[in-house]
């Protein structure tokens, strides 16, 4: 029992592991993201990009990494992420800009592969437990995506590493990632996959709540990716210092922790989450109608504390769904597969049109504006994907 006990904890401090790799790479940029537009003398447009790709790249590859699980296993498909995260994280660190752009890219795809697979492989080791497991993965991911940002500007300028080196800082936690992972993905529970089951990825396409469960994870992860991107240049239009400015957004991300880990373990003991969206939906809505009106210290404070609340819950949420809505570890990787595909295709558009948006206005109100409708939509969604329905019927 105690032997059984202790390769089960050590399968989870794997997954936490996992974890921890899924969102420095992307997060580190944000802060910077004026220093690197300025050394390499691109536009707002094009140094959201850099922020954009990795979503794209999690667009193409969500739907193949279900795949590669399916020819390998769900434990060998994450290693080969780790790897190609960790080759991203290199090539990106370099002074040429195209190589820059390629391993942006790498570091999409190897997240991607992660991203899909983590939900499949909580449902099949802990199927009783997924929101729990949810909450310390997503908290897991969340902690070092705040160290990330928290850290980016002192990195760069305070030790004066410069931002090649101070991206390239992140590829020692992918290789932990890869040591740790090579030691306990044999440690959970074989992939549970009856060989009779039917694929379900064109019956998925036509389930409304599928679709629902898609765009609320598309919308969530736009106005993550839009505020991780663009929130410390607004905050410095506002007048505050571009280290306090990247100090705020880890704030940010800090004090969603909490919200990050309860909301997937009170919605997985809710048949219908719809009041938990409502919650953190006007927490998102009124943080960023305050922001709008630059509030200084105080106000700034409250405004990214609400904004903190909903982002943290709203990702919680959504990939809990991907199991909760589900009836199989298969079934969970498929959905998963196609929520973060077509999800993130449309997060991907939203670090460029805000950026765009920018340059055009040469002020951040539209933009706010822009992500206060998202907002409501998201909600709106978030409202038919968490009713008590599985996205295609049980027998």
């Amino acid at each position: 029992m105690k032997a059984k006990r202790f390769t089960s904890s050590f399968f989870i401090v794997g997954i936490i592991i996992l974890a921890f790799n899924l969102r420095p790479a992307i997060t580190s940029v944000g802060p910077i993201i004026g220093t690197i537009r300025e050394d390499l003398a691109i536009s707002n447009g094009s140094a959201g990009l850099l922020t954009s790709l990795p979503l794209i790249a999690f667009a193409v590859m969500s739907p193949i990494a279900p795949r590669i699980a399916n020819k390998t296993s769900n434990e060998k498909a994450l290693l080969y992420g780790l790897f190609t995260l960790l080759i991203g994280i290199l090539v990106r660190s370099s002074s040429l800009i195209i190589l820059l752009f390629i391993g942006t890219i790498l570091i999409g795809v190897g997240i991607a592969i992660i991203n899909v697979l983590l939900p499949s492989l909580i449902k099949n080791n802990f199927p009783t437990k997924i929101g729990l497991m949810t909450g310390v993965y997503t908290t897991s991911m969340s902690v070092f995506a705040a160290v990330a940002s928290g850290l980016s500007v002192p990195l760069t300028s305070g030790l004066g590493i410069g931002w090649k080196w101070s991206l390239a800082s992140w590829s020692l936690l992918a290789i932990i990632g890869i040591i740790i992972w090579l030691i306990s993905m044999n440690k959970g529970s074989k992939d549970e996959y009856d060989e009779l089951y039917e694929p379900s990825t064109i019956k998925l396409l036509r389930s409304s709540v599928a679709w629902q469960v898609t765009i609320f994870m598309g919308l969530q992860s736009f106005l993550f990716y839009v505020t991780i991107s663009w929130l410390a240049e607004i905050l410095i239009s506002n007048g505050f210092s571009a280290s306090n400015a990247g100090w705020y957004v880890a704030y940010m991300q800090f004090i969603s922790l909490p919200a990050t880990f309860f909301t997937p373990v009170i919605a997985s003991k809710l048949s219908n989450q719809q009041p938990v969206v409502l919650t953190f939906g006007l927490s998102g809505f009124i943080g960023y109608s305050i922001l709008y009106f630059e509030p200084g210290v105080a106000g700034t404070t409250l405004s990214i504390t609400l904004i903190g609340i909903m982002l943290g819950a709203s990702i919680s949420l959504a990939l809990a769904l991907l199991g909760l809505r589900t009836a199989n570890a298969r079934q969970a990787a498929e959905l998963s597969g196609m929520a973060q595909s077509f999800g993130y295709l449309l997060a991907s558009i939203g670090p460029i049109l805000i950026g765009l948006t920018f340059d055009i206005s040469n002020n951040w109100n539209s933009s706010i504006l822009t992500i206060l409708l998202i907002t409501i939509v998201m909600t709106l969604f978030g409202l038919g994907a968490s009713r008590d329905r599985f996205v295609l019927p049980t027998a």
